[in-house]
Protein backbone atom coordinates (compact mmCIF):
# COMPACT_ATOMS: atom_id res chain seq x y z
CA UNK A 1 0.00 0.00 0.00
CA UNK A 2 1.45 3.73 -1.35
CA UNK A 3 0.63 6.12 1.27
CA UNK A 4 1.46 9.77 1.74
CA UNK A 5 3.29 10.27 4.79
CA UNK A 6 3.77 13.74 6.59
CA UNK A 7 7.47 14.37 7.77
CA UNK A 8 9.45 16.85 9.99
CA UNK A 9 12.91 16.44 10.79
CA UNK A 10 14.06 15.00 7.63
CA UNK A 11 16.91 17.54 6.85
CA UNK A 12 19.29 15.36 8.39
CA UNK A 13 19.79 12.37 11.29
CA UNK A 14 16.81 9.93 12.17
CA UNK A 15 14.13 11.89 9.50
CA UNK A 16 15.86 11.88 6.47
CA UNK A 17 17.16 8.49 7.17
CA UNK A 18 13.33 7.69 7.37
CA UNK A 19 12.20 9.57 4.05
CA UNK A 20 15.49 7.96 2.51
CA UNK A 21 13.67 4.38 3.46
CA UNK A 22 9.98 5.23 2.95
CA UNK A 23 11.19 6.45 -0.56
CA UNK A 24 12.95 2.78 -1.13
CA UNK A 25 9.49 1.90 -0.33
CA UNK A 26 7.41 4.05 -2.88
CA UNK A 27 5.71 6.35 -0.37
CA UNK A 28 4.90 9.53 -1.48
CA UNK A 29 6.56 11.70 0.82
CA UNK A 30 5.71 15.32 2.08
CA UNK A 31 8.71 17.14 3.84
CA UNK A 32 8.33 20.35 6.61
CA UNK A 33 12.04 22.36 6.57
CA UNK A 34 13.01 25.19 8.25
CA UNK A 35 14.57 25.81 5.10
CA UNK A 36 12.76 23.77 1.94
CA UNK A 37 15.69 24.32 -0.70
CA UNK A 38 17.98 22.29 2.16
CA UNK A 39 17.33 18.93 0.03
CA UNK A 40 17.48 20.31 -3.36
CA UNK A 41 19.90 17.72 -5.54
CA UNK A 42 20.17 15.08 -3.16
CA UNK A 43 18.53 11.75 -3.20
CA UNK A 44 15.55 12.81 -1.76
CA UNK A 45 14.94 15.20 -4.90
CA UNK A 46 12.42 13.18 -6.70
CA UNK A 47 9.09 13.45 -8.42
CA UNK A 48 7.74 11.18 -5.10
CA UNK A 49 8.84 13.87 -2.48
CA UNK A 50 7.88 17.25 -1.88
CA UNK A 51 8.92 20.38 0.41
CA UNK A 52 7.26 23.40 2.39
CA UNK A 53 8.18 25.54 4.93
CA UNK A 54 7.82 24.67 8.40
CA UNK A 55 8.59 25.57 11.62
CA UNK A 56 7.86 23.97 14.74
CA UNK A 57 7.43 26.89 16.82
CA UNK A 58 5.04 28.40 14.74
CA UNK A 59 1.37 26.81 14.26
CA UNK A 60 0.76 28.62 11.07
CA UNK A 61 3.39 26.75 9.33
CA UNK A 62 1.29 23.34 10.13
CA UNK A 63 -1.63 24.05 8.74
CA UNK A 64 -0.43 25.94 5.26
CA UNK A 65 2.07 23.02 5.16
CA UNK A 66 -0.81 20.30 5.69
CA UNK A 67 -3.08 22.01 3.05
CA UNK A 68 -0.31 22.75 0.20
CA UNK A 69 0.42 18.69 0.39
CA UNK A 70 -3.33 18.03 0.58
CA UNK A 71 -3.89 20.40 -2.62
CA UNK A 72 -0.84 17.87 -4.40
CA UNK A 73 -2.03 14.87 -3.39
CA UNK A 74 -5.59 14.96 -1.99
CA UNK A 75 -4.93 13.40 1.15
CA UNK A 76 -2.52 12.44 3.98
CA UNK A 77 -2.41 8.93 5.86
CA UNK A 78 0.90 8.93 7.57
CA UNK A 79 2.33 11.53 9.95
CA UNK A 80 6.04 11.00 11.58
CA UNK A 81 7.07 13.53 13.92
CA UNK A 82 10.99 13.93 13.86
CA UNK A 83 11.95 17.38 14.90
CA UNK A 84 13.02 18.09 17.97
CA UNK A 85 15.66 20.24 20.31
CA UNK A 86 17.82 19.71 22.55
CA UNK A 87 18.82 21.45 26.06
CA UNK A 88 20.43 20.08 29.32
CA UNK A 89 18.70 22.81 31.11
CA UNK A 90 18.84 21.90 34.45
CA UNK A 91 16.28 21.60 37.38
CA UNK A 92 17.80 24.90 39.13
CA UNK A 93 18.75 26.66 35.72
CA UNK A 94 20.34 29.74 35.52
CA UNK A 95 18.71 33.29 35.31
CA UNK A 96 18.07 33.66 31.34
CA UNK A 97 17.80 29.81 30.52
CA UNK A 98 13.92 29.79 30.97
CA UNK A 99 13.69 30.66 27.84
CA UNK A 100 15.63 27.25 27.06
CA UNK A 101 12.28 25.65 28.71
CA UNK A 102 9.87 27.65 26.35
CA UNK A 103 11.89 26.47 23.16
CA UNK A 104 11.68 22.84 24.34
CA UNK A 105 8.16 23.00 25.11
CA UNK A 106 7.21 24.88 21.70
CA UNK A 107 9.54 22.64 19.43
CA UNK A 108 8.83 19.33 21.28
CA UNK A 109 5.49 19.48 22.26
CA UNK A 110 3.36 21.86 20.80
CA UNK A 111 5.39 21.39 17.55
CA UNK A 112 3.49 18.15 17.31
CA UNK A 113 0.42 18.95 18.77
CA UNK A 114 -0.28 21.38 16.47
CA UNK A 115 0.78 19.73 13.25
CA UNK A 116 -1.21 16.54 14.30
CA UNK A 117 -4.29 18.49 15.10
CA UNK A 118 -3.96 20.30 11.34
CA UNK A 119 -3.56 16.66 9.28
CA UNK A 120 -6.32 14.69 11.43
CA UNK A 121 -8.89 15.45 9.35
CA UNK A 122 -7.20 13.33 6.68
CA UNK A 123 -5.74 10.81 8.96
CA UNK A 124 -9.14 10.51 10.25
CA UNK A 125 -10.90 9.77 6.74
CA UNK A 126 -8.41 7.52 5.73
CA UNK A 127 -9.61 4.71 7.97
CA UNK A 128 -5.47 3.70 8.66
CA UNK A 129 -4.02 6.49 9.87
CA UNK A 130 -0.88 6.08 11.36
CA UNK A 131 1.02 8.35 13.29
CA UNK A 132 4.82 7.54 13.95
CA UNK A 133 6.89 9.79 17.11
CA UNK A 134 9.99 10.08 18.05
CA UNK A 135 9.64 10.25 21.35
CA UNK A 136 13.11 9.23 23.04
CA UNK A 137 13.70 7.17 26.36
CA UNK A 138 14.05 10.35 27.93
CA UNK A 139 10.14 10.24 27.84
CA UNK A 140 10.03 7.23 30.00
CA UNK A 141 12.68 7.92 32.67
CA UNK A 142 15.04 10.59 33.70
CA UNK A 143 19.19 10.30 33.86
CA UNK A 144 21.19 12.51 35.31
CA UNK A 145 20.62 16.05 35.72
CA UNK A 146 18.82 17.35 32.77
CA UNK A 147 15.70 18.57 33.69
CA UNK A 148 13.61 20.60 30.84
CA UNK A 149 14.22 18.10 28.17
CA UNK A 150 12.75 14.87 29.67
CA UNK A 151 10.05 16.86 30.80
CA UNK A 152 9.14 17.90 27.41
CA UNK A 153 9.68 14.39 26.12
CA UNK A 154 7.53 12.84 29.44
CA UNK A 155 4.72 15.39 28.02
CA UNK A 156 5.35 14.40 24.54
CA UNK A 157 4.40 10.53 25.66
CA UNK A 158 1.63 12.08 26.80
CA UNK A 159 0.49 13.43 24.05
CA UNK A 160 0.96 9.93 22.37
CA UNK A 161 -1.57 8.54 24.72
CA UNK A 162 -4.57 11.13 23.66
CA UNK A 163 -3.66 11.07 20.18
CA UNK A 164 -4.37 7.20 20.28
CA UNK A 165 -7.34 7.31 22.42
CA UNK A 166 -8.89 10.33 19.89
CA UNK A 167 -7.80 7.89 17.33
CA UNK A 168 -8.56 4.44 17.97
CA UNK A 169 -12.15 4.63 16.46
CA UNK A 170 -11.60 6.35 13.36
CA UNK A 171 -8.61 3.45 12.16
CA UNK A 172 -5.98 5.89 13.27
CA UNK A 173 -2.85 4.13 15.15
CA UNK A 174 0.19 5.78 17.31
CA UNK A 175 3.35 4.50 18.00
CA UNK A 176 5.61 5.83 20.18
CA UNK A 177 9.41 4.97 19.06
CA UNK A 178 11.75 5.34 21.71
CA UNK A 179 15.14 5.03 21.98
CA UNK A 180 18.12 5.73 23.80
CA UNK A 181 21.25 6.96 22.33
CA UNK A 182 21.38 7.03 18.45
CA UNK A 183 24.22 8.10 16.39
CA UNK A 184 23.30 11.01 15.44
CA UNK A 185 24.68 15.06 15.56
CA UNK A 186 22.76 15.90 18.57
CA UNK A 187 23.26 12.80 20.55
CA UNK A 188 27.68 12.76 19.70
CA UNK A 189 27.59 16.28 21.39
CA UNK A 190 25.98 15.43 24.90
CA UNK A 191 27.66 11.51 25.64
CA UNK A 192 30.74 9.70 25.38
CA UNK A 193 28.97 6.63 24.16
CA UNK A 194 30.70 5.45 20.76
CA UNK A 195 28.97 6.16 17.57
CA UNK A 196 29.38 2.71 16.57
CA UNK A 197 27.95 1.32 19.68
CA UNK A 198 24.51 3.62 19.68
CA UNK A 199 21.75 2.42 17.67
CA UNK A 200 21.88 3.87 14.06
CA UNK A 201 19.18 6.04 12.20
CA UNK A 202 18.79 3.81 9.56
CA UNK A 203 17.94 1.17 12.42
CA UNK A 204 15.06 3.07 13.36
CA UNK A 205 14.14 3.61 9.35
CA UNK A 206 13.74 -0.02 9.33
CA UNK A 207 11.19 -0.20 11.94
CA UNK A 208 9.26 2.74 11.10
CA UNK A 209 8.93 1.39 7.30
CA UNK A 210 7.90 -2.23 8.94
CA UNK A 211 4.90 -0.63 11.40
CA UNK A 212 3.38 1.04 8.25
CA UNK A 213 3.17 -2.65 6.69
CA UNK A 214 1.10 -3.43 9.69
CA UNK A 215 -2.84 -3.84 9.84
CA UNK A 216 -5.09 -1.93 12.64
CA UNK A 217 -5.01 -4.53 14.83
CA UNK A 218 -1.38 -5.14 15.05
CA UNK A 219 0.28 -1.96 15.83
CA UNK A 220 2.32 -1.46 18.78
CA UNK A 221 1.67 1.84 20.38
CA UNK A 222 4.97 1.84 22.45
CA UNK A 223 9.08 0.60 20.94
CA UNK A 224 11.38 1.16 23.54
CA UNK A 225 14.94 0.68 22.96
CA UNK A 226 18.50 0.49 24.64
CA UNK A 227 21.80 0.66 22.97
CA UNK A 228 23.09 -0.40 26.59
CA UNK A 229 22.27 -1.98 29.70
CA UNK A 230 19.85 0.18 31.83
CA UNK A 231 18.96 -0.47 35.57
Amino acid sequence: MQRTVLLTGASRGIGRSIARRLLIDGHRLSLGLRDPEALRGTDLDVEAVIYHAYDASDPSTAESWVDATLSQWGGIDTLIHCAGILHRTPLLFADGEEQQLDQLWAVNVKGPWWLTRAAWPSLASSGQGRIQVLVSMSGKRVKGRMAGYPVSKFALMGLCQSMRNEGWDQGIRVTAICPSWVNTEMARAVTAVEPAAMTQPDDLASLCSSLLSLPNAAVPFELAMNCSLET
